[in-house]
């Protein structure tokens, strides 16, 4: 019932930056844990940051000091800043909310880093 929808993916060059964004609809009861992760080509999908109900944040050591998680609570709405971005970024990148004792997962938007 819950639905996630991505944006902000695209194409940059290696040191650019880059803003994905991830908005929920539909029914959220309290605060969920949402996250980002990404699947390279060829590769399985991969924890790149989190941040709780509580407003920790955690992030993959590949992404620590580049990458930036935040939320509009208010909007049902998870960030994600990229800095510094390598090629080794490029991937689909899927949000992820964890409602309950359910995982919702949007649809995927492709980043690409170019050398």
């Amino acid at each position: 019932q819950v639905q996630l929808v991505e944006s902000g993916g695209g194409l940059v060059q290696a040191g650019g930056s880059l803003r994905l964004s991830c908005t929920a609809s539909g029914r959220i009861f309290g605060i969920p844990d949402m996250g980002w992760y990404r699947q390279p080509p060829g590769k399985q999908r991969e924890l790149v940051a989190v941040i709780t109900s509580g407003g920790s944040t955690n992030y993959a050591d590949s992404v620590k000091g580049r990458f930036t998680i935040s939320r509009d609570i208010a909007k049902n709405t998870v960030y994600l800043q990229m800095n510094s971005l390598k090629p080794e970024d490029t991937a689909v990148y899927y949000c992820n909310f964890e409602v309950g004792s359910r995982s919702s997962w949007g649809q995927g938007t492709q980043v690409t880093v170019s050398s």
